[in-house]
């Protein structure tokens, strides 16, 4: 077979402009939509469950690899292909955040099946569309980490060389083995905490100390290095060792309320909307420093003419193909925004205007989204990335859009009718779409990074990738109407009767319909949220300077640090930590060369990489065990009384673990 460039051979890359590599084949695309079907529909009934999805790209990998060598002639880039596309699963099931308050607000009764689809599959393929232009900017000219796609080419890699001889295999199955053993013993038998936490008070200030035990999330910091690590855990400081303690110096502590849950709870009600605050700023800072770029590649996806003739591995879709998808789904959005607000307002002249808004909207905030998403997707990978404090800010802007409408008198009298429950119910149905696009941007540049490193062709991953967003809005409707007959929702019961105690509590819709609620009643405490902005400001202001002199701080990553729960940042910032002390570690035991440098970061990447497939594997597990029980808790082995054993047995091994990992990095090679 003649080829220019390299061709696909074990253990080797795909690059240049190769020809007849199996890459984008019929049986990749039905194994890629079983898996997208049977992963949406566990990541929508956990996340309902407790608000936490899976990352399903590194499952999905590991799963494609085993069916297609068991069918024979699967390659790294036909399994590629695979994962990119079932990963539409663990990002668009996102949407549940935001589509269960239509039910606690009361405007539906069910998900009708139709409008679900369309906003998901319109919004995720805006979302792929729109990292078309970004790639160049944050994958291929950028040195952003991308944890989890670095670690699922890793995962390609280590699967194409095969071979019980190959260390870096055995170490990727090792960190694999030790991460399942590990979840599975917290998680799922209770043997082991996955988290432990200390409240201190001085005087009325209390100050929480706090740290998960989630190898996954050790490998995702080593693989973002310590400048992340740093500015994530500046984040986590200024929320817990400065805003918490302020917070709970200054507010009545309700009789009854224990010190740990009053300030969790001030941490969740305030401090988190100073880091979505921080977020906003930090984001759009962020996009003015890749303005320049992301100009470039949006100038270049658009106009190019050598897309058909040049490198292989740089092909993007064909720019009338990026144009006419675009409008069409801006059209298909246009049109179910169009048909929602005409079923509750019947002005076809003013839904028009107000769904043309919409989707003015969803095309202008929806692509900042989406280079904010891949820009945090690139600093702490894609299932540790903010989606709600997206969301927060989605819902913020598009109610600020219709209150200043309403004061134009532009919205019809129905939206002001019974507590302005149509206003709320358009607000949360505009956000469900640019929550579509900007959790598959999230993920798409996560995959576009992992082929990047293992050869792939970016067109062909983002045609795949449309499939997985078709295949998995197909799916989430009638998922989400079995569960809420199953189940219902906190606050919403479709029979009288049932359980509450049963009820899937859907904490990030509540959250959501709840600020929707408060910015249009007049309820809503805009204080943290402007302090956010503020601090924001000031962080941007440091960054400036400090750049000056030399590297500058990631403004966004402080603003990570502010938002997400200390047992993900702070277990982040250990495993950054262990990068750090690794490199320093061999330095000083002589391995000077870049050579053997190289060797030793090659033995804690294949490590962490294990630790992000094993713990995402036995997530997987443990979801459907958990999906086909009703309870999180079926596995467990022991009582109540047993918290605190578990917390002193989960800290011991989660420090034996973090030790032999060093001590496995830096040892000499056999």
């Amino acid at each position: 077979m003649a080829a220019t460039g390299t061709h696909q051979r074990p253990g080797r890359l795909v690059s240049g402009t190769s020809i007849g590599i199996r890459e984008l084949t019929l049986r990749g695309l039905v194994l890629g939509a079983l898996i997208t079907v049977v992963f949406t529909a566990s990541n929508v009934y956990l996340g309902l469950k407790v608000g936490l999805t899976f990352a399903s790209s590194i499952p999905a990998a590991v799963i494609s690899m085993a069916v297609l060598r068991a069918l024979g002639g699967g390659g790294i880039l036909e399994n590629n292909m695979v994962q990119t596309q079932a990963s539409a699963a663990g990002t668009l099931s996102s949407v549940i955040f935001v589509l269960p308050g239509m039910l606690m607000i009361g405007h539906w009764h069910g998900f009708p099946y139709v409008w679900v689809m369309a906003v998901c599959a319109a919004g995720g393929i805006l979302g792929v569309l729109f990292t078309i232009p970004l790639r160049r900017a944050l994958v291929t000219g950028s040195a952003l980490p991308y944890p989890e796609g670095t670690a699922a080419a890793e995962i390609l890699r280590a699967g194409e060389i095969g071979g019980a001889g190959n260390s870096g295999l055995r170490e990727l199955l090792a960190g694999g083995v030790i991460a399942a053993l590990f979840s599975l013993a917290s998680g799922g038998l209770g043997l082991l905490a996955d988290s432990v936490s200390v409240t201190l008070a001085a005087g009325s200030a209390l100050f929480r100390l706090s740290t998960g035990f989630s190898l996954a999330l050790v490998g995702a910091g080593y693989l973002v290095g310590i400048g992340g690590g740093l500015a994530i855990l500046l984040g986590a400081v200024l929320g817990w060792g400065v805003a918490v303690p302020v917070l709970t110096a200054i507010t009545p502590h309700p009789a009854g309320l224990g010190n740990a849950a009053f300030a969790t709870a001030l941490w969740s009600h305030k401090v988190r909307f100073i880091g979505a605050g921080t977020i906003a700023v930090a984001a759009i800072w962020t996009l003015l420093g890749l303005a320049g770029p992301v100009v470039a590649g949006l100038r270049s996806a658009l106009t190019r003419r050598d897309h058909a003739t040049g490198e292989r591995t740089d092909r993007d879709l064909a720019p009338p193909v990026i144009i006419g998808l675009g409008i069409l789904m801006l059209l298909c959005l246009m049109a179910c925004f169009c048909s929602f607000f005409l079923a509750g307002a019947p002005h076809p002249g003013a839904a028009l205007a107000l769904a043309a808004a919409c989707t003015l909207v969803c095309l202008l905030f929806g692509f900042l989204v989406a280079a904010a998403c891949g820009y945090m997707a690139g600093i702490v990978g894609s299932s540790s990335s903010p989606i709600s404090g997206i969301a927060i800010l989605a819902v913020v802007l598009v109610s600020l859009l219709l209150l200043a409408l309403d004061a134009a008198g532009a919205l019809p009298t129905e939206f002001a009718a019974d507590h302005r429950s149509l206003a709320i119910a358009s607000v949360l149905f505009v956000t469900s779409a640019i929550l579509a696009a900007a959790t598959i941007s999230n993920d798409n540049l996560q995959d576009l990074k992992t082929g990047q490193l293992v050869g792939a062709t970016p067109w062909r991953q983002q045609v795949v990738l449309m499939v997985g967003v078709v295949v998995g809005a197909a799916v989430i409707p009638p998922v989400l109407n079995l569960l809420y007959s199953a189940y219902g929702f906190t606050g919403a019961m479709p029979h009288a009767g049932m359980d509450p105690a049963q009820a899937l509590a859907a904490p990030q819709a509540t959250l959501m319909a709840t600020i929707a609620r408060g910015i249009f009643l007049h309820q809503l405490d805009w204080t943290m949220i402007l302090i956010g902005v503020g601090l924001g400001v000031l962080l941007v202001i440091g960054d400036t300077l400090l750049k000056r002199r030399g590297p500058g701080l990631p403004v966004l990553a402080v603003g990570l640090g502010l938002y997400l729960p200390p047992t993900v940042t702070v277990t982040l910032v250990i495993g950054a930590l262990l990068s750090w002390l690794t490199g320093r570690l061999r330095r000083s035991a002589g391995a000077a060369t870049d050579s053997m440098l190289d060797g030793h970061r090659r033995r804690g990447v294949m490590l962490a990489s294990g630790f992000i497939a094993g713990e995402s594997l036995m997530g997987v597990a443990l979801a459907a065990v958990i999906g086909a029980s009703g309870r999180e808790d079926v596995l467990s082995l022991t009582g109540s009384g047993y918290a605190a054993t578990a917390a002193w047995l989960g800290l011991a091994a989660f420090v034996v673990i973090c030790v032999g990992f060093v001590r496995h990095v830096v040892r000499a090679p056999a």
